[in-house]
């Protein structure tokens, strides 16, 4: 096993060698091997394994004051700078989440999925850069957490030394997930009772368990629910939203995820830069990166809350798989920005074919 570590370690150096500038995870699917496992065979230079205790290690963030906070998946890149308070963890049976609620650091998190933990130092072309990195079983990482010049490096070197493995040594342990179950047919569900759920909602929360209570896929529902609740939009309507929402200076809510962790930027965005295939937001404190050639289909839905209607604009990959949602600032108890709806509403409907 060591050799095979020591094998991807000379595999990724060549790499870096030829191409100084690729990332870490660009460089795992080249190598055809998870971004943890090349994370790990650089243990004892600038890598460090942690302890599995990510609740612990999350709850003591708050130590390092402003910190930039990144969750990805594979189309979407959200980063949001500020102080990770108010950490709050439930445990429901076999369901661990947890929940960051704060102006700049909103974090939605799934704990079941968090398995390796590791800090990561490493240098830059603007010098040193400091992380601590959350991986799932599979190896794919699910949140990470960079010092900036504004952030507490004793805390910093306190927190890693608390949690610092012993075992520096042996090899991961990586489980791929099963694959996605396919939707079901069409012909096997209940759309009359699906229906009447849709038009009874009091709760954004209350949409995923209705989509379980019926066996019904996301995309699945929105082609058969009706226009009046989700209709397909050209694929260049987020790019459209956000330079409304930039224009009117219209303050917005934008949702990033993977399976253990979602990310949330609530206010303006003003910054908008392409960047070959890349549509970027670029402010001070909120940064955005989404791959536009990955979006395979955008949608507008309209769930109905005791607070009024809530509009969102959903991305989705080829594969089904969401890549983003975007919103207008709300909180429960308040309606929904008429700004907000005004921008979603000026997006032209594509025409759905008669087939799906």
């Amino acid at each position: 096993m060591q050799s095979t570590f020591t094998e991807l370690k000379a595999k990724y150096n060549k790499l870096k060698d030829q191409n100084p500038e690729l990332r870490i995870r660009n460089a795992a699917e080249i190598l055809g091997v998870s971004e943890v496992e090349l994370l790990a065979c650089q243990m004892g230079e600038g890598v460090l394994r942690l302890n599995k205790k990510p609740q612990e290690i999350l709850a003591e963030i708050h130590l390092l004051g402003e910190v930039m906070a990144l969750t990805r998946n594979q189309s979407c890149v959200h980063e949001r700078k500020g102080i990770y308070n108010n950490a709050q963890f439930y445990t429901h049976g076999k369901m661990k989440t947890g929940l960051f609620v704060n102006p700049d650091i909103d974090l939605r998190l799934f704990m079941m999925h968090w398995a390796h933990c590791f800090a990561v130092s490493e240098n830059t072309k603007t010098g040193p850069r400091k992380s601590i990195q959350f991986f799932d079983k599979s190896g794919t990482a699910i949140h990470k957490i960079y010092m900036t010049n504004k952030s507490i490096d004793d805390a910093y070197v306190a927190l890693v030394e608390n949690f610092k493995s012993d075992d520096q040594t042996s090899p991961l342990e990586i489980e791929q997930y099963a694959a996605a179950q396919s939707d079901q047919p069409d012909t096997e569900i209940d759309w009359a009772g699906f229906r009447s759920s849709w038009e009874n909602l009091k709760d954004t929360h209350a949409f995923f368990p209705m989509l379980k209570k019926y066996g019904v896929g996301r995309e699945q529902g929105f082609r058969k629910i009706g226009e009046d609740f989700a209709y397909e939009v050209p694929l260049t309507s987020v790019r459209d939203v956000m330079k409304a929402a930039r224009d009117k200076d219209c303050e917005i809510m934008v949702f990033v995820g993977n399976r253990g962790c979602i990310q949330i930027h609530t206010g303006t965005v003003k910054k908008l830069v392409d960047f070959d295939n890349w549509f970027n937001v670029l402010d001070p404190m909120f940064n955005l990166h989404l791959n536009e050639d990955d979006i395979a289909r955008v949608w507008v839905t309209k769930k109905p809350t005791e607070d009024g209607t809530v509009t969102a604009v959903e991305l989705f990959d080829k594969h089904g798989e969401i890549i983003a949602t975007l919103f207008g600032k709300r909180k429960p108890g308040d309606p929904e920005l008429e700004l907000w709806r005004e921008i979603v509403n000026s997006l032209p409907a594509k025409k759905l074919s008669d087939a799906a």
